[in-house]
């Protein structure tokens, strides 16, 4: 069954309605369309950092413009890409920087002072200007091959990686080795821990009084080499990357901690066994404590733990969240401004990603979710400390809102109200709301809202960037029901140009069905992408549906593909092309579908398992048995090889290659270190064996997705498998 979602409908008819001559997207725009036709907006848009103004800069990135409440947000050049180049010339009179924008990533420091990066000859620099002096001056300096700079919280230290180790330099420009690891397989400081897995974006973290420095020490010197051959020399070289398939020996991951004062070294004392992860890493604010989520291999028992920063030694298990299926926790704490001994923990585990407010005993104070809300980006406190604002997926994941909850009471408030995707954040007062966001039929708004949400002042309002050059395909988001009867799922449909139901159209479904992704929302264009368009404008009708184990639509949503994964989303996607396929103007025998990664799996799942659908298919870098796929993704989800082995089998293609129907295309990337290529080599070897002819491209050197200009190469070569199969 479905269900139209009648507001949410927009038919673009463009084409015949205006007078302007149109045309199609090229398939260069597939890749640089987003780009080129962006509607209108403010970039670098954000608040300054306790005056009730906003700041962000022109559409050239030239100048810096400022917009202050008492002059009814009335927009007022700041600084002009000029003035900056006059300070940096003044400061850095031997490096010769020249800057072409304005630095996008300024940051306010305070109402007067903002801080940027510039990059030189051999360093780059960390520089403060002050907009009343027009004066820059130099707050930090590290070696232009320096990475993931981490600066501590009065800028006084930065520590960055060189290699597998780390150096601090302060603010007198005095450098300190911290580590000296030169064995193969010892990793310091970096954010590509546990594979990125359980929301790790860093990898150092300094205390609130700025003198130590907390950071990850990973061991992989016990897990198992894996060649990538490289193809750039005359004899081809291998280069190994370490990848911990699941249910093999996995990394051994420690937190240090290094004073940089003392120059003394305390290690957590995380405890056994050593294959066990460490997540939501947090400082407590008085720099005493450090609390860590130690989430066992099996990824169903977790413990948040306060070590003592001093010796490292082990204080007490706050509270352990445990799971029938798996425990993902995505967050760092969050400490209350006004109580150091409060904070705020994320956690679905009642049902939806959501806050709840613990104090630093492990007493749960207070649950402060609403509804079926799904926590996804936390917003900041008032001034007061008194109540926290953060974004939230509403509609049956659709929509996204501002919503403001009461720390004492739990009262919860949705500040923002137009259909739609909002981007939202308070002003330091939190008299205002800046708020920016688009629906299916809304490009761009930007406004000022009054605290309660109640009162708007209009900043921008963008037109659509189509008119008068592209045509663009008709576009409706509609509502089905997963297959066991149970859940609403949602669903996008693009239609070709000048769309006539008397006619028969071939078919492109693309998908992806993986968890943490979500690809149909109430966004501008519904969230389509630019080949689905163009192939719109081709000619197909392209149909995309996020089935059960995608995001945004909390735990029960997604558990259900535990020790299982495809299954589940591959009934729910059958519940959209049976639909396709009952419509009049489908052409049945013309059916096409289009995934990558976990999209490739889904892809090749298809059209084996359900080999009387599709006549032509493409697989990009697909799974194509999860014993090959590493230990942190495969096991949440499919359990280990050894604990699971039905599930295994079941969700296995290499035992169903003999089921392969129709024409598969595989596209991979010799240098994918994600899903390897003997999953795509092992699979071609079975339809060899079972006599089943299959279509396969590499890309040399290209890792996991194909980037850049050859991305139009990979859009090329999928237009033109579908375009042979489907319309000849």
């Amino acid at each position: 069954m479905f269900t139209p979602i009648k507001k949410l409908v927009l038919l673009f008819l463009l084409g015949s309605s205006c007078a302007y001559a149109q045309r199609n997207f090229t398939i260069d725009e597939t890749v640089y369309g987003p780009g080129k036709f962006a509607p209108k907006t403010f970039y670098a848009l954000q608040w300054l950092a306790t005056d009730d103004a906003i700041s962000h800069l022109n559409e050239d990135y030239q100048k810096l413009i400022v917009r202050e409440h008492k002059d009814n947000w009335a927009p007022r050049e700041l600084i002009a890409v000029t003035d900056l180049q006059e300070a940096i010339n003044e400061t850095l009179p031997a490096e010769k920087i020249t800057l072409k924008i304005f630095p996008p990533s300024y940051t306010w420091k305070s109402d007067r002072v903002f801080s940027f990066s510039v990059a030189g000859d051999k360093s780059t620099y960390t520089l403060d200007y002050d907009i009343r002096t027009k004066k820059a001056t130099i707050v930090a300096t590290i070696p232009s091959t320096a990475l993931s700079p981490e600066y501590s919280w009065d800028n006084s230290n930065v520590a960055y990686l060189v290699g597998n180790n780390i150096e601090i330099v302060n603010r007198y420009g005095q450098t300190t080795q911290v580590t000296a690891d030169t064995v193969d397989g010892i990793v310091n400081g970096s954010e590509y821990v546990h594979r990125q897995e359980f929301g790790i974006n860093k990898g150092m973290w300094w205390s609130p009084d700025n003198r130590k420095l907390l950071y990850y020490r990973k061991d992989e010197t016990m897990v198992t080499k894996y060649p990538l051959p490289q193809w750039d020399t005359r004899i081809a070289t291998i280069k190994d990357i370490r990848y911990p398939m699941a249910g093999m020996k996995s990394e051994e991951v420690t937190l240090v901690v290094y004073n940089t004062e003392t120059k003394q070294y305390v290690t957590l004392q995380t405890g056994e066994p050593k294959e066990q992860y460490l997540t939501t890493v947090t400082w407590d604010p008085s720099g005493e404590y450090i609390y860590v989520g130690v989430l066992n291999r099996g990824q169903d028992h977790l413990q948040l733990n306060q070590y003592n920063a001093q010796t490292g030694a082990f204080v007490k298990t706050l509270f352990e969240e445990r799971s029938a299926t798996w425990v993902e926790p995505q967050q760092p704490l969050i400490f209350l401004p006004q109580d150091a001994d409060q904070f705020l923990y994320q956690t679905d585990k009642d049902g939806y990603n959501q806050l709840y407010l613990y104090d630093t005993s492990g007493k749960l104070l207070r649950h402060l979710g609403y509804e079926d809300i799904v926590v996804t980006a936390f917003q900041g406190f008032d001034s007061k400390g008194r109540k926290a604002y953060y974004i939230g997926a509403i509609n049956k994941g659709l929509e996204r809102h501002l919503f403001e909850v009461d720390l004492r009471s739990g009262k919860t408030k949705q500040l923002t109200t137009e259909g739609g995707v909002h981007e939202a954040s308070i002003s330091p007062s939190g008299r205002f709301i800046c708020d920016q966001y688009s629906n299916l039929s809304t490009p761009n708004k930007i406004s000022v809202l009054s605290g309660n949400g109640k009162k708007a002042t209009v900043l921008l309002e963008a037109d659509n960037p189509f008119i008068g050059t592209i045509t663009l395909p008709h576009i409706e988001i509609r509502e089905f029901t997963s297959a066991d009867g149970k859940t609403p799922l949602n669903a996008r449909i693009t239609y070709p140009p000048h769309f006539d139901s008397s006619k028969k159209y071939p078919v492109m479904i693309y998908l992806y069905g993986g968890s943490h992704a979500q690809l149909v929302t109430d966004r501008w264009l519904g969230g389509v992408g630019y080949f689905d368009l163009y192939m719109a404008q081709k000619g197909y009708v392209v149909f995309t549906l996020d089935n059960r184990g995608s995001d945004a639509r909390g735990r029960d949503f997604t558990r259900v593909t535990h020790r299982q994964l495809g299954e589940a989303e591959m009934a729910d996607q059958l519940v959209g092309i049976r639909y396709l396929q009952s419509l009049p103007y489908i052409d049945r025998d013309k059916m096409g579908i289009f995934g990558w990664s976990f999209g490739g799996f889904m892809t090749t799942s298809l059209m084996t398992k359900h080999n009387d659908i599709f006549h032509a298919a493409v697989a990009g870098g697909p799974v194509m048995d999860w014993k090959y796929y590493e230990v942190m993704y495969g096991e949440r989800y499919m359990d280990t090889p050894q604990e699971n082995p039905e599930g295994y089998k079941k969700t296995s293609l290499l035992n169903k290659a003999d089921q392969l129907k129709g024409n598969l295309l595989i596209i991979h990337g010799a240098q994918d270190p994600v899903v390897v290529q003997q999953h795509s080599m092992d699979f071609i070897e079975q339809c060899i064996k079972h006599g089943k002819q299959v279509d396969y491209f590499l890309y040399p050197t290209h890792e996991h997705n194909v980037s850049g200009k050859d991305r139009i190469h990979l859009y090329e070569k999928v237009a033109r498998y579908f375009d042979l199969h489907l319309k000849n």
